[in-house]
């Protein structure tokens, strides 16, 4: 076995020799010294490893949107961010259908506004919402920090939008890094289709729809017709209703199986109704 023997000078793992692997997991070094002598005779076989690994991890079908579900009634929350509402005060993203019962019981029983999940009295002015924000970004919170970088890009501050939306995709924050792949694509902190790209598949791989739909797209102009149907089959089976249009134009065009095309579409209604329940319709 080869991954029992230095790749570079053929050591053997023993007590006192303990070889680390290489990020490809196809050959193991005892010291950074072999791997560095090695690279050249690995570096192709090494490159080709780890596009396949970030191919398995890419094309994964998502169990859900990087959105979740609903805190409260635990409902996966609708794609369409016109239908759920982000609380600064907790950094919950909370359905109009539990949105709108909390707004009647409040009604019904005189009572002040507050948070549906947290219960937190309802912010008097922008700033004391901005000051609730700043709160969860001193708590660390990725969605804080997310927010508060899409706000400063709304007044024109980009360094400063950069700079959180920045903070919170190192983190995690898959909407974070689908705003950076638009920063980059428009060229407002410089154009970088390489980095576009990289923020577009991080994005993807935590489940954001739109950035998935965008990677197909982006696929389909250069060509990759079978990789771009991927990305947006796994969109549609996720409710993205953008990318089940691109698919029926690819499917007239013969791009994808019909089988594929039609499993596509029954993921999609089953992701669009899973989000449906009365409360949300009133």
């Amino acid at each position: 076995d080869n991954m029992m023997f230095c790749a570079s000078c053929g050591i053997a793992e023993v007590d006192e020799v303990k070889l680390k692997k290489c990020a490809c997991n196809l050959v193991r070094y005892c010291d950074a010294k072999c791997q560095k002598e090695h690279r050249s005779q690995h570096k192709q076989a090494c490159k080709k490893r780890a596009a396949e690994f970030r191919d398995k991890l890419l094309f994964k079908q998502p169990e859900s949107t990087f959105l979740g579900d609903c805190p409260i009634c635990c409902l996966p929350l609708s794609v369409d961010d016109h239908n759920s509402t982000m609380m600064s005060c907790c950094s919950k993203t909370i359905c109009d259908g539990c949105d709108y019962a909390n707004d009647m019981r409040v009604w019904r029983e005189s009572l002040k506004w507050t948070c549906p999940f947290c219960r937190h009295p309802a912010s008097r002015s922008k700033d004391e919402s901005n000051q609730n924000l700043m709160k969860r970004i001193e708590a660390n919170d990725p969605v804080a920090m997310c927010e508060m970088g899409l706000g400063l890009h709304d007044v024109g501050d980009i360094d400063g939008a950069f700079e959180y939306l920045t903070k919170a995709a190192a983190l995690g924050d898959a909407a974070a890094h689908f705003a950076l792949s638009l920063l980059y694509h428009n060229g407002e902190i410089g154009q970088d289709e390489k980095k576009e790209v990289y923020h577009l598949e991080e994005a993807a791989i935590g489940g954001h729809t739109r950035a998935r739909h965008n990677l197909g797209i982006i696929e389909e102009r250069n060509g990759r017709h079978d990789r771009g149907m991927k990305h947006l089959i796994i969109a549609a089976k996720l409710g993205d209703s953008k990318s089940v249009a691109a698919l029926k134009r690819g499917y007239r065009f013969g791009l994808v199986r019909k089988e594929d095309f039609a499993s596509a579409l029954r993921g999609h209604q089953a992701a669009v109704d899973e989000t449906k329940s009365p409360q949300r319709d009133e």
